[in-house]
């Protein structure tokens, strides 16, 4: 099966086949830095990582691009009643957003371009709409591009022009040719920061800058642009308008659009999206702070990006207690592993199994990165571990490939937390107790052995009576 991709330009599922053999250029359009990041954009940017994983998985070179919107009308008025710069007010939440992401588990783009950085290129690109006949400047230095030139308006967000309306991000403007116009350049108003340009001093535009970018660091074609649902009109769909206008060439092969979170309460009668501008938000720092990264990924990637997703606590605590069954399984099966029987991995099918396991979670991941079913592939192995660790039936050699299985998953997923190292002191010291509280059981000092018990428990240390002796782990 060949990965599938749902085209969000098309509708439909299409192969995905890159523009370059083995390399992968991919844009994510990344927030605007005025605040701290709420989960909204948590689902998003763990969305987006866990495509580059497994894109990467399969062999190919990726190249991935996420932006930071650092010059909006949004930063200039919170850095004004501040009364700071408003590049130091962006550059104070680009380090908030990166200690956030760290929290969630997610690596690294291969690059995190600024807007403030790409004035010179932003003006490039300015200039060529206007030299290519697409964009008009204004009496006081702005410049529009006009709708009126461009034919299949609405091919993302399926309207026609018609149909439209202007956005909470379109300003109207007088000058304006044609209200859906909208500015790839707006002339500085006193007091904002500002750059010199050939229609005045003045900055960006909101949609210019991401075009901009893909031009400067990823070529005039990419393979994927991604993004929450609500960019799709106008912000993507203007993206594609400006680029095109300049490189007459699609800007993008495959567009993916993650489904929004959404929130219910605060006086609401509906669920509506999380959003700062509608105060229904809840920051990554907060929620970090009660929840792991494993939990908090697993909420998100338990069902399809594509899909709308209820934020709750309760869905949290669903998440972790689920996720909680993969984590215990795998810290069980590391121990199984050290006193398993010995046995012939190739008497019992293992290499089989554990192939058809690979194989379902590609099978998953291949119909357009469906990690809910991933999840379940690794449920399955889980129960069918579980029972085989408990009738120990499972083999060395057989645990230890079914572990290096659920790694190679993990790489992909990140469900499962790092152990922490130790150089096996605390093995050693469990290993006493156990035996400690063995021989008190013996003499029927149950209150002192349940005491140990009791008291691993609460440092975080369960201790598990079975057949074979206790065994433990961490909480």
């Amino acid at each position: 099966m060949s990965l599938m991709i749902h085209n969000t330009l098309t509708n439909s599922k299409e192969e995905f086949r890159t523009i370059e053999p083995g390399k992968v250029k991919m844009y994510v359009c990344g927030v605007t830095v005025y605040d701290d990041i709420h989960m909204g954009h948590a689902r998003c940017m763990i969305v987006f990582d866990t495509v580059v994983r497994y894109l990467r998985y399969l062999g190919y070179q990726v190249t991935h691009v996420t932006n930071f919107t650092d010059v909006d009308d949004k930063i200039i008025n919170k850095a004004a009643a501040e009364g700071i710069d408003p590049l130091e007010l962006s550059a104070r939440y680009i380090d908030r957003y990166f200690e956030d992401s760290s929290k969630l588990g997610i690596n690294r783009a291969d690059i995190y371009p600024k807007a403030s950085e790409c004035i010179g290129d932003i003006i490039a690109m300015v200039q060529k709409i206007i030299d290519n006949g697409f964009g008009y400047v204004t009496s006081d230095g702005s410049v529009y591009f006009s709708i009126d030139k461009v034919q299949n308006y609405g091919r993302l967000v399926k309207s026609k022009l018609e149909d439209m309306s202007s956005s909470g991000r379109v300003q109207m403007d007088e000058e304006k040719r044609n209200p859906m116009d909208f500015a790839v350049w707006k002339a500085a108003k006193p007091g904002e920061c500002s750059w010199d340009s050939p229609w005045g001093k003045g900055r960006p535009g909101w949609h210019i800058e991401c075009s901009a970018m893909i031009d400067r660091y990823l070529g005039e074609q990419i393979d994927i642009h991604g993004g929450g649902n609500d960019l799709i009109f106008p912000h993507h769909e203007n993206e594609i308008l400006q680029t095109e206008a300049v490189t007459g060439k699609p800007l993008a092969n495959y567009w993916m659009h993650n489904g929004m979170l959404q929130v219910k309460g605060h006086g609401m009668t509906k669920e509506e999206k999380m959003s700062k501008s509608l105060g229904n938000f809840f920051t990554v720092k907060d929620v970090a702070a009660k929840y792991d990264p494993q939990t908090i990924r697993f909420y998100f990637l338990n069902t399809h990006y594509m899909s709308p997703l209820l934020y709750g606590e309760d869905m949290l605590e669903e998440a972790k207690a689920a996720d909680s069954r993969i984590i215990n399984c795998y810290k069980d099966l590391k121990s199984y592993v050290k006193n398993a029987p010995e046995g012939d991995v190739d008497t019992n099918d293992c290499c089989d199994l554990i192939e058809s396991y690979r194989q379902a979670f590609r099978d998953a991941m291949d119909d357009d990165f469906n990690t809910r079913q991933a999840i379940e592939v690794i449920f399955q192995m889980v129960r069918a571990l579980n029972k085989a660790m408990n009738e120990r039936t499972l083999c060395k050699k057989s645990a230890q490939k079914h572990l290096d299985l659920l790694d190679e998953f993990n790489g992909i997923l990140n469900i499962i937390p790092e152990e922490e190292s130790d150089d096996g002191t605390l093995d050693d010291v469990m290993s006493i107790l156990i035996d400690l509280r063995a021989e008190l059981r013996k003499n029927k000092m149950y209150d002192l052995a349940d005491m140990i018990r009791d008291r691993l428990k609460e440092a975080g240390v369960v201790l598990e009576d079975s057949k074979d002796g206790a065994k433990w782990k961490k909480l």
